[in-house]
């Protein structure tokens, strides 16, 4: 490909060397250049690529993009300097790759909770429907029924389009992504061209980088505020930011609430463990989610698939078939009687949720007993609330290990403790091993009990000092209940 059209509209300020040269690919990774390669030098949070262009370079880099102050003084090679290579690097990927999100209809989720569930169940949704479809989530990547392994929530810009571009080749219409708080503020999603977005909800999470819940708010909003007029977005009016995010978008703006007037309008009518009935725009239907941050959940698929043209009478037929993501609210049964939820919630809200949806179908009838951990080298302030909540809206908790990478996990499970009175920890056990921890709710638990076993759901590692070694919640407790 030409390098001057790779570099069309990605605000250059100065260019040194041949634009008529073609480029024989594309690479942010120095270590992954090869001969004829275009390298863009990008800032990130841990390593800075503008350090290693000679890297890049010696590897055969014939291009280097670059917007901090640099020496442009090697023979044969072109410098462009950019404005902001954050930027540059999405478009420059977007149009690598034939500018695949031009060519289907893009719809990203975003928000503090929700993410995974709202975009798969799209994804379900409308290869129900009879659509070719990808996705983009933490779980796993698809292009229509084939599954690539996935990385983070929103991957870089190059294998983000990579991906988009393999769901166009294979004929594909409609795309759902999960688009987190991090891939706004680093421009990962610079280039591409969405056709709605939906946000869940805005609750703590994240602050070990954007510091200030005002910060993660405001990257949230930029995903809104970039989107274009032909696009929609909806949002959730329950959370006091939903509106917020429509504040200044050229978006159709539409609004889903289960407590408020909205164009999504859910109200649930009956709760158990195996789904809940609900209304939607007074339709009454079963679905087989529980709780009503997943009715929030159903709202925004059920809003997003209507303003994309589908019938609504059968949205709500495939709402009713769908089956919840894995890890998000997994229920195991037990032969002694007792229930074990395997649950995503690593955040004080979702957590909150996942308790009160336990509450609302159990009504006093049987115990909660919480398997609670905190991820090591994330947002610290959040632990302490963790712990609180979890013994609020439990009869017993465990606190114990979840992925504490770098950190000694007795140190953050101490981190816990501390949001604890003297009184609250002496209904309260640590145990570091996760499995032991596991294993003891198990032991606990009687006829009737509800096990909650939360922070790590679909995953099945836990990252010890940088090793992913296998563990799978939902294993053990089989394993447990199964003896």
């Amino acid at each position: 490909m030409k390098l001057k059209d790779l570099l069309s509209g990605i605000g250059i300020v100065e260019v040194k060397g041949d634009l008529e040269s073609d480029v024989s690919g594309i690479e942010s990774d120095s270590r992954k250049c090869l001969q004829g390669y275009l390298f863009i030098a990008i800032k990130g949070v841990q390593v800075d690529g503008h350090n290693y262009i000679k890297s890049a370079i010696e590897l055969g880099a014939k291009t280097v993009v670059y917007s901090d102050p640099i020496d442009t003084a090697v023979q044969g090679i072109t410098f462009v300097k950019v404005a902001d290579s954050l930027d540059a690097a999405g478009k420059v990927a977007s149009h690598w790759f034939g500018n695949p999100s031009d060519k289907l209809i893009l719809v990203g989720v975003t928000g503090t909770n929700g993410k995974t569930t709202t975009a798969t169940l799209l994804y379900h949704m409308f290869r129900k429907l009879g659509h070719k479809t990808g996705l983009l989530s933490t779980v796993a990547n698809y292009v229509n029924d084939e599954e690539f392994h996935a990385t983070h929530t929103t991957p870089d810009p190059i294998s983000l389009n990579e991906m988009l571009s393999k769901m166009v080749a294979a004929g594909c219409e409609y795309a759902f992504m999960e688009v987190s708080s991090h891939a706004i503020h680093q421009k990962r999603i610079s280039g591409l061209s969405f056709d709605g977005g939906i946000f869940s909800n805005l609750t703590q999470d994240h602050l070990d980088y954007h510091l200030t819940m005002e910060n993660y708010l405001k990257a949230k909003k930029a995903f809104f505020d970039n989107l274009p007029a032909s696009a929609f977005a909806l949002t959730n009016i329950d959370d006091k930011n939903g509106l917020v995010m429509l504040q200044n978008t050229k978006a159709s703006k539409h609004t889903y609430s289960v407590r408020s007037l909205a164009d999504f309008k859910g109200r649930i009518v009956e709760k158990h463990f195996d789904g809940t009935s609900i209304t939607i725009n007074d339709k009454e239907l079963e679905v087989q989610f529980v709780g009503v941050f997943n009715v929030y959940n159903l709202l925004a698929v059920y809003g997003a698939t209507v303003l994309l043209g589908q019938d609504p009478e059968q949205a709500l037929v495939v709402l009713s078939q769908l089956k919840p993501v894995s890890g998000r609210f997994e229920t195991i049964r037990a032969p002694k009687g007792f229930t074990a939820i395997v649950d995503y919630a690593h955040t004080p809200d979702a957590l909150t949720n996942v308790l009160t949806a336990i509450h609302g179908v159990l009504e006093g009838k049987g115990r909660v007993i919480s398997v609670v951990g905190c991820g090591g080298n994330r947002d610290k302030t959040k632990r302490p609330i963790m712990a609180r909540e979890a013994v609020r809206l439990s009869d017993q908790v465990i606190l114990t290990s979840d992925n504490p990478r770098f950190e000694e996990p007795e140190m953050i499970i101490h981190d816990m403790e501390d949001g604890l009175t003297s009184d609250q920890l002496k209904n309260t056990l640590s145990i570091v091993d996760r499995e032991q921890a596991i294993k003891t709710a198990c032991a606990l638990a009687q006829n009737g009990d509800v096990i909650l076993i939360a922070g790590k759901g679909h995953e099945d590692y836990q990252d010890v000092k940088g090793v992913k070694r296998h563990f799978d919640d939902r294993e053990v407790v089989r394993s447990i209940v199964s003896k």
